[in-house]
């Protein structure tokens, strides 16, 4: 397995951690305030996802030799926010809902429901759904030049002549031209963060009914259809098929036996998985599974020193990991986009499925994915009715 390694695959792992760290902590952060946390407790928090996401991401992508990443339900941390803004959850029942939410992923999982389900979702809407989560990133790391023009359009250089002249560096060409031109800046604030090692704080949880049926089970339908439906879905546009029901199943068990210490909701990738899948991690699709495994082990730092390693990725400027972000999917976006378009009997399916993901729509609590997906298949069966 060794010499499957690569550069390309260690540095499309640490952006991977970057990306979707920087991107959404912020919620878990305003989450863990809402519950009333301690600084123990949210750093506890970090922990156990590190090593939820950690353990699983390198594990199952070397056991499989595909890139499987792991990631938490960003959407999760936000349900469990508004329910403690609201004053109607607290920290031992929202443990209580976590414990829940790792025993329903576990079963969807192992029972082969879910991905039953996940068969019958044709490869262009997969693509279309993939592309449109995907394509928020994009429209970020150029809505972002206008902030730090001489930053993002350095990286958006340094993007074009690499697809040029080192396409199997260009993701770490384009992070390190960032970071030298933010340090040159000033805009690296190293000197703020705190450097410790985070110890795992036990909550005993509250069983509640009203608080397991009123954000429990929002929780796990967020987790579901907003994380893991578009996670299968990255996996097969990139042409992956892997044991997708073990893989769920798992990420419950350690879902739940991580819930007491702060583990919400551990699930598939959905946008990070698209950069170890691509051909940023590397031109050969059967070594891409170091990505992961990379991102892995930075996911276990995460967890080790918790608030240390959120410090360090706040002091990257945000115009960086936008741009760090966007850049490297342009690539499997236009994939997903070719893919999603190709057959004309699926292509106004595939736009609407596109822009409804793109929306970012909630509804009832549940993200775009699912209702892009909804949408599609409705345009769908009525195109082959009128047919």
């Amino acid at each position: 397995m060794l010499k499957d390694f690569s550069l390309s695959a260690l540095v499309t792992g640490f952006v991977s951690v970057l990306v979707g760290f920087t991107s959404s902590v912020a919620i878990i952060f305003q989450a863990t305030q809402n519950l009333g946390a301690t600084p123990e407790q949210t750093a506890s928090w970090l922990w156990a996802i590190g090593i939820g996401m950690g353990v699983p991401s390198i594990v199952m992508s070397l056991a499989t030799r595909k890139p499987i990443l792991i990631a938490w339900s960003t959407p999760g941390a936000a349900v469990i926010g508004a329910a403690a803004a609201a004053g109607h959850l607290t920290m031992p029942q929202a443990i209580a809902c976590f414990l829940l939410n790792g025993v329903l992923i576990a079963i969807a999982g192992f029972s082969g429901g879910f991905e039953k389900i996940m068969n019958r979702l044709p490869l262009p809407l997969a693509s279309a759904l993939l592309a449109g989560v995907l394509a928020r990133f994009a429209l970020d790391a150029f809505v972002a030049i206008p902030r730090n023009p001489l930053l993002v359009l350095s990286m958006a250089a340094a993007y074009v002549l690499g697809r040029r002249f080192w396409p199997r560096a260009n993701v770490p060409v384009i992070l390190v031209i960032g970071v030298a031109i933010a340090a040159a800046q000033g805009l690296l604030h190293m000197e703020l963060v705190p450097w410790n090692i985070t110890t795992p704080v036990w909550v005993t949880p509250e069983w509640s009914v009203p608080a397991l049926i009123g954000t429990g089970i929002p929780l796990f339908i967020v987790t579901m259809a907003s994380q893991n439906l578009p996670g299968i879905a990255a996996l097969r546009v990139g042409g992956y098929e892997a044991p997708v029901s073990r893989i769920i199943g798992w990420t419950g068990v350690s879902t739940f036996l991580l819930a007491p210490f702060g583990a919400f909701g551990i699930n598939l990738a959905a946008i990070t998985a698209a950069f170890c899948i691509g051909p940023e991690a590397h031109p050969d699709p059967r070594r891409r599974y170091w990505a992961p495994v990379s991102a892995g082990f930075f996911y276990l730092l995460v967890g080790l020193f918790g608030a240390t390693v959120a410090g360090l990725f706040a002091a990257f400027p945000k115009e960086l990991v936008l741009a760090v972000a966007g850049l490297a999917l342009l690539t499997t976006i236009g994939n997903a986009l070719s893919a999603a378009l190709a057959d004309e009997g699926y292509r106004e399916a595939s736009v609407m499925t596109f822009f409804v993901t793109l929306s970012g729509i909630t509804l009832l609590g549940i993200g775009a994915a699912f209702w892009a997906i909804v949408a599609g298949a409705i345009v769908l069966a009525f195109r082959r009715k009128a047919v």
